[in-house]
């Protein structure tokens, strides 16, 4: 009803139990078309007031848990949030079919390209890795070679498939998540709703085919080179006959029971993932707390509440992916272990470790009712595919187990606030410091006449980066090394960045790979830090970086080094150069690091060419056609 002492409508509302006012201005007359428009409105807050956070970040008005004022302006601004969010929703979705399928079939069509005409020279590859290898005696290489065509078929079937969801994923809803993405501009926000998301999104599918064919093209056989240039002295892998039969049994045993099994376990709590992923946000938004923090990222949050079950659905087809890799590792903790039963054992227990992992991640009960066996004689090995473990701030272990990964569960936990992950260093971060480095280490070793531009032309024409060793692998080695330097010389505990940013264990990307090479360094940091090294000693250890054996070009560059004298000092030179190039050479393997780095080389010849004066518009264009 209206009252006309304080001109105010008031009505019911079942949240708290409280009356919800929408105030008038005293005196104004109301007729009855307006009345009934104010009470729809009324009826549209009443409905959004779960929703009062987000919408106190857009409308100036006041909120309480016992009263609810609301002017007419204030509702309208109410609806125009809703009105613009649903617009985003629409426009994202039509971007998405419009620039999806142009998208999606470039990714497609550009990766199933480098896939199929790659593939006689991955198998010739391989197969004279194989032959060429000294780490595998005769029998091993045998059973590799007969396992080949299905190893080859496997990838095959997987790549393409995997491409095709690339494609589609990438396309349709890159450009719908850039719609959302607008609302971050302070103006023209309705333009940058149409527009962002489509060309980027064109150009952004050629840059995913031409990191994947650098992959293939480069990494790959950058990765069979080294297995074929191992020393003989490392460790010679032999295989028993004896063990062939268990291996392949196991192997099939492994599909067999870890496929149907996996995929139950995905089925089955999928509705738990739904719902409280739905619980966690929604609780997140009425609260205001997580990705709802920051108005700009509301809109975003709100698109992942209304995509969730897409990334529930998503995490079933992981578990069902991954368990087929995890099925066929069975065959090899036979080869490891010498034993058919540890095989066994481990297929059963790959099955309760998934069930422990789930339950851990969306809060269900602890452990597992399913059995779990040792398949390990001596523990665990967990360290087979860590870099190393490190005990982070907070008594948080950060290793890599061999717990199976198998469902892509978010955290269902309280999350941080946005303010609270961009203290986080993020990796595109991480990444341009990286490569801004190795370009201004270019520039002074150019300007000390230490590297030539013949050096860089000889790297962009190389088949991949260890070809061209000085530029490939010792510039970045060098720009490693003084990076390092200059943290310990400002007393930093963790890598300090070329714009000054400090990464830390506190602060370093929440991410696998991050660890991988984050831990590592910070070793290879300590123990530079530990021997102590003089002024001759560094400028010795930077001509071996940068030249490797190259003795004749050593001596040619002056920089007041000398050699050391004590065996003990020089092996423990020799051991951080081997370690370095061993982080790099590993780094350059990753996506998008070869098209980064060439960046990187094309501006450094660009230098050459202006610091000697000699720029010419022929060779301006020579360069930026390479």
């Amino acid at each position: 009803m209206l009252s006309s002492d304080v001109g105010c409508m008031v009505m019911p509302c079942n949240l708290h139990n409280q009356p919800l006012k929408v105030g008038l201005r005293e005196g104004c007359a109301v007729g009855p078309i307006y009345s009934h428009l104010i009470v729809d409105l009324v009826w549209v807050a009443s409905l959004a007031l779960p929703f009062r956070h987000f919408l106190a970040a857009h409308v100036s008005f006041p909120l309480s848990v016992n009263s609810y004022i609301f002017t007419l302006k204030d509702l309208l601004k109410i609806v125009y949030v809703i009105f613009a969010f649903f617009s985003a929703f629409s426009f994202g979705a039509l971007k998405g079919m419009l620039v999806g399928p142009i998208a999606g079939l470039i990714i497609i069509i550009g990766n199933v390209g480098v896939i199929l005409g790659l593939f006689p020279f991955h198998v010739a590859w391989t197969v004279y890795t194989l032959v060429k290898t000294n780490r595998l005696d005769a029998p091993l290489k045998v059973a590799f070679l007969f396992a080949l065509p299905v190893l080859f078929a496997i990838w095959l079937a997987l790549s393409i498939a995997g491409s095709v969801l690339v494609g589609v994923g990438y396309g349709f809803f890159t450009p719908w998540v850039s719609a959302f993405e607008a609302f971050r501009h302070e103006n023209e926000r309705f333009w940058h709703c149409i527009v962002d998301g489509t060309w980027e999104t064109i150009r952004g599918s050629c840059t995913v085919v031409r990191d994947y064919a650098d992959i293939c093209y480069h990494s790959y056989p950058a990765f069979l080179k080294e297995r074929r240039e191992c020393s003989s002295s490392d460790e010679v892998h032999t295989l028993r006959l004896v063990h062939v039969p268990g291996c392949i049994i196991i192997g099939i045993l492994g599909l067999v029971v870890e496929i149907p099994l996996y995929t139950a376990i995905a089925i089955v709590k999928s509705p738990y993932m739904l719902f409280k992923g739905w619980h966690r946000l929604i609780h997140d938004l009425i609260s205001r707390e997580g990705p709802f923090l920051e108005t700009a990222c509301i809109p975003i949050a709100g698109l992942t509440i209304i995509m969730w079950p897409l990334i529930v659905i998503g995490s079933i087809l992981l578990a069902i992916f991954s368990s087929f890799f995890i099925g066929l590792y069975g065959a090899v903790i036979v080869y490891q272990e010498k034993s058919f039963c540890k095989g066994v054992a481990y297929v059963i227990a790959m099955v309760a470790e998934f069930d422990e992992y789930t339950n851990d991640w969306l809060y269900l009960r602890e452990g597992t009712v399913l059995p779990r066996p040792r398949y390990r004689r001596t523990g665990s090995r967990s360290s087979e595919l860590s870099v190393g473990a490190s005990l982070r701030a907070g008594g948080r272990l950060n290793s890599i187990s061999m717990e199976p990964r198998g469902m892509l569960v978010p955290s269902l936990a309280p999350s941080r606030s946005v303010r609270e992950s961009m203290q986080e260093v993020q990796v595109f971060q991480i990444w341009e410091n990286v490569m801004r480095s190795c370009e201004m280490r270019g520039k002074e070793l150019l300007d000390a006449n230490v590297i030539a531009p013949d050096d860089l032309y000889e790297w962009l024409s190389a088949k991949n980066g260890n070809d061209a060793a000085v530029v490939g692998v010792g510039l970045p080695c060098y720009s490693l090394f003084q990076n390092l330097l200059f943290s310990i010389k400002s007393g930093s505990v963790g890598l300090v960045m070329l714009d000054g940013v400090e990464v830390t264990n506190l602060n370093v990307p929440q991410d696998r790979l991050m660890d991988w090479f984050f831990q590592p360094i910070m070793v290879l940091k300590e123990q530079i830090k530990v021997i102590a090294l003089g002024e001759g000693e560094i400028r010795y250890l930077e001509k071996l970086i940068i030249f490797g054996g190259n003795t004749q070009r050593m001596e040619s560059w002056n920089n007041g080094s000398f050699v050391p004298e004590d065996a003990l000092r020089a092996a423990q030179i020799q051991g951080i150069i081997r370690r370095m190039i061993g982080i790099v050479r590993s780094v350059s393997k990753l996506p998008t690091y070869r098209r980064k780095f060439r960046n990187v080389v094309k501006a450094l010849i660009a230098y050459s060419f202006e610091k000697d004066g000699t720029i010419r518009s022929s060779s301006a264009r020579s360069v930026a056609s390479i």
